[in-house]
């Protein structure tokens, strides 16, 4: 038995706000029309810890290339692992190309949780996003915005992340209320709108909110205070070094990191000298990973010709991840202001 302060609110009050205020993404159904799976599942693996912004364009990009789960399929992992370069969180890469063979293995998408949970890189979130918006099955996919909303719908004052599982199942009573059920793909895009762009982290509209009147951390006046987040660990820092090499035609030398771990398959730059050069200090370039902070010193050197056999692309337009863009950049600069 679930708290009678759990009943949901009116999912009819959502919808139609929905109808009216839904935003227009380039993965999103028009109004009506069916989901393409393979157009939500793309996006719902892009969209992994990423705001919608930074994955518009790579989505076209991909889109582009591979219009079909078939197609993708059956490009090179590497080919895959380059159009991802800059999009971050590399696994990702890795687990949608093995989960394309998959499901092209299959012949579609299994249209059961069940079936969607058991291919790679799907987790509880991405198959029940997939069931209810691509197969209208009446499963909640329970993001950081459905999260927020039911946090303060509920006034859930647990701090994260001790409080997701209050809060998860908090957030299932929206599907008790039959309206959702009916049209579970659009209500959980409509919840997704409502965290996104009423329901925000930092300054709540509460007074656009189809669910004003329903939310009782606005009753109580503690609507931007949740939900409560307890304070981070400390994040580790890490240093290294990166080495640009560029010849005279404007490539640069790379390596290819090993299929698992760190960027795992990705293109990136030495860690050590490749050649004896006359290597310049370049600085030093920041990153963000997850788990930990990274400074990577910077060392550049221009060759007449890279050494045979090497892995090489154009500099300007070589497909790395961001820390290597980053770094790449940097000795770019410094072998262009050399005398």
């Amino acid at each position: 038995m679930k708290p009678a302060s759990y009943a949901p609110p009116p999912a009819k009050k959502l919808l139609s706000w929905y109808a009216a205020h839904r935003r227009h993404l380039p993965w999103r159904s028009a109004p009506g029309a069916p989901a393409d799976p393979y157009h939500v599942w793309l996006s719902e693996i892009m969209l992994q810890q990423t705001v919608v912004a930074t994955v518009a364009p790579y989505y076209a990009k991909f889109l582009a290339a591979y219009p079909t789960v078939e197609s993708l399929s059956a490009a090179p992992v590497e080919s895959v692992l380059g159009m991802w370069a800059g999009l971050g969180y590399y696994a990702r890469a890795r687990n949608l190309h093995a989960c394309a063979r998959a499901v092209a293995g299959l012949g579609g998408f299994p249209r059961s949780i069940e079936g969607l949970r058991a291919l790679p890189g799907i987790g509880p979130y991405t198959a029940n996003a997939i069931a209810a918006i691509a197969f209208s099955l009446p499963a909640l996919p329970v993001d950081g915005n459905i999260e927020r909303v039911a946090a303060r719908i509920f006034a859930i004052a647990t701090p994260l992340p001790g409080g997701k599982k209050a809060i998860a199942t908090a957030a299932e009573c929206f599907m008790e209320d039959k309206a959702a059920r009916a049209a579970p793909g659009d209500f959980a895009q409509a919840l997704f709108d409502l965290g996104a762009t009423i329901c925000a982290p930092q300054s709540p509209g509460c007074g656009r909110c189809p669910w004003e009147r329903h939310c009782a951390a606005r009753a109580q006046g503690i609507a931007a205070a949740l939900p409560v987040r307890g304070p981070k660990p400390a994040r580790p820092h890490r240093t290294g070094t990166a080495y640009v090499l560029l010849d005279a035609q404007g490539d640069v030398l790379l390596l290819r990191r090993p299929p698992k771990g760190l960027l795992g398959g990705m293109l990136v730059l030495p860690e050590e000298p490749p050649v004896a050069a006359r290597w310049r200090d370049a600085g030093a370039v920041e990153h963000v990973f997850t788990h930990f902070s990274l400074t990577l010193s910077v060392l550049a050197a221009r060759r007449k010709t890279l050494p045979g056999g090497a892995l090489r692309a154009p500099a300007a337009t070589a497909p790395l991840p961001s820390v290597m863009r980053k770094a790449l950049d940097a000795g770019r600069l410094a072998l262009d202001d050399a005398p």
